[in-house]
């Protein structure tokens, strides 16, 4: 059959679709979706048959960005010494700047979270898991004192191989305590002399609020006497005992140009890790 001047092609191989065939639904359907179409002035109906299906085909193929989590998470809301979610980081790190954000004001120390990351330990998770390792410290240079006692006069080395074994047994331990307690934060601590620190923690907070870094970050503020010593900066990661974790974190602060750098005083900042929980120097 001929095509009309009002009919479509729909493939290649001469096939036509004609306005006047049921197509697009019997008359009183296609005068129902024309009023749909009249009423909806800021928008543009194509029928299907002007639809591009390699188009519709690609949209629905094309791969979706990774999803951030619906809820934003962020244990200092509320705060004064910490970002909140609604503020913007430049205005956060212009706020607060730790150079001269006095002690007296906010405290020690300035917090920023990874709102992308899942929500930490409670306080009182915290000091179960301290409860239980002073315990387990206490367990531990009991029978430290009674091997020694009963090895005096032996050489320290033999005492040392008798106590071993008592030390790795409390290690365990105090890691059971804190895994079952999720309390197994641990932190890269880089030193920035007070010249450096707003620039550094600029770097920091901008990736941490990114979800580029740890859990969270602090740094410490202004003493109030005017003390010239290196500023201490935290960035913290989720579990000491993910290795790998702990060195994507490491590899990161590189990348930002933060492993080793110097100062403008030709200084060596440094960068050094450890356990979130203090309990674990007096085991190690």
């Amino acid at each position: 059959m001929p095509a009309s001047k009002d009919s479509h092609p729909v493939n290649g191989d001469g096939g036509y679709i004609s306005d006047d065939s049921s197509f697009y639904g019997d008359p009183d359907l296609q005068e129902h979706l024309c009023s749909l179409v009249d009423s909806t002035a800021s928008t543009t109906v194509l029928p299907p048959a002007y639809l591009s299906f390699t188009a519709m085909a690609l949209a629905n193929a094309a791969p979706l960005e990774p999803s951030k989590p619906e809820t934003l998470y962020n244990p200092y809301e509320g705060k004064i010494y910490a970002r909140q979610l609604s503020e913007p980081v430049p205005t956060f790190l212009e706020l607060l700047p730790p150079l001269t954000t006095q002690r007296s004001y906010v405290g020690e120390w300035i917090f920023i979270a990874n709102p992308y990351g899942s929500e930490r330990p409670t306080a009182e998770a915290w000091a179960r898991t301290n409860a239980a390792g002073a315990a387990i410290l206490a367990d531990f240079a009991t029978k430290r004192l009674a091997v020694e006692a009963a090895m005096k006069g032996k050489p320290q080395g033999s005492v040392t191989r008798k106590v071993n074994p008592l030390r790795e047994k409390a290690k365990a331990a105090i890691l059971d305590v804190a895994r079952t307690n999720r309390c197994t934060d641990g932190k890269w601590m880089l030193f920035p002399m007070p010249e450096d620190v707003n620039g550094v923690w600029g770097i920091v907070a901008t990736a941490t609020a990114k979800g580029e870094l740890g859990t969270a970050a602090k740094v410490a503020t202004e003493d109030g006497q005017g003390d010239r010593t290196a500023r201490l900066i935290c960035v913290y990661t989720e579990d000491f005992g993910n290795k790998k974790d702990v060195k994507r974190v490491l590899l990161k602060l590189e990348e930002l140009g933060l492993g080793k750098r110097k100062s403008e005083w030709g200084q060596e900042m440094g960068i050094s890790y450890k356990p979130g929980q203090d309990i674990w120097q007096y085991v190690s």
